[in-house]
């Protein structure tokens, strides 16, 4: 089986810790959403941790829709990973690098635990979300960089 992971990775001039806080406050994910779906967040805007849950408000084109998930896989400033019902996961794995003035973010769009993985592919999520996760951690580094 081949694996069902896609990735894009990027340099950020921020350290970790300030990528980390970005990523762990639900209230600003809208804010560096690069698809799109993201609109606002349901609910506390509880700092993140492992097993901590979160709801938003979500659109694909017109539609509107809600969705919730869990926080699966964390790791104080270097990895932070959640699903929803579907069990698929987003991942965001940092690494310093220069000494941690910079940080090497990896987001990953992991359907290996999904549900129904077949319907994924079928939907051409995996080769859709890269594009999207491009414009996320362009938006992220916007964000944090100085």
């Amino acid at each position: 089986m081949a694996e069902r992971v896609v990735s894009v990775s990027r340099t950020i001039n921020a350290s970790p810790e300030a990528i980390f806080d970005l990523l762990t406050d639900p209230s600003r994910h809208v804010e560096f959403d690069g698809s799109g779906t993201v609109q606002r967040l349901r609910g506390d805007s509880d700092r993140l941790e492992l097993g901590s849950k979160f709801g938003m408000d979500m659109k694909i084109g017109p539609l509107p829709y809600r969705i919730s998930s869990t926080v699966v896989e964390f790791e104080e400033n270097r990895l932070i990973a959640w699903a929803h019902f579907g069990k698929h996961r987003w991942r965001y794995e940092l690494e310093p690098v220069d000494g941690g003035a910079a940080t090497k973010v990896t987001e990953s769009f992991d359907w290996s635990t999904a549900t129904s993985p077949k319907a994924i592919e079928l939907a051409g999520y995996p080769k859709r979300h890269p594009a999207n996760m491009e414009a996320t951690l362009e938006r992220l580094a916007a964000l944090v960089e100085d």
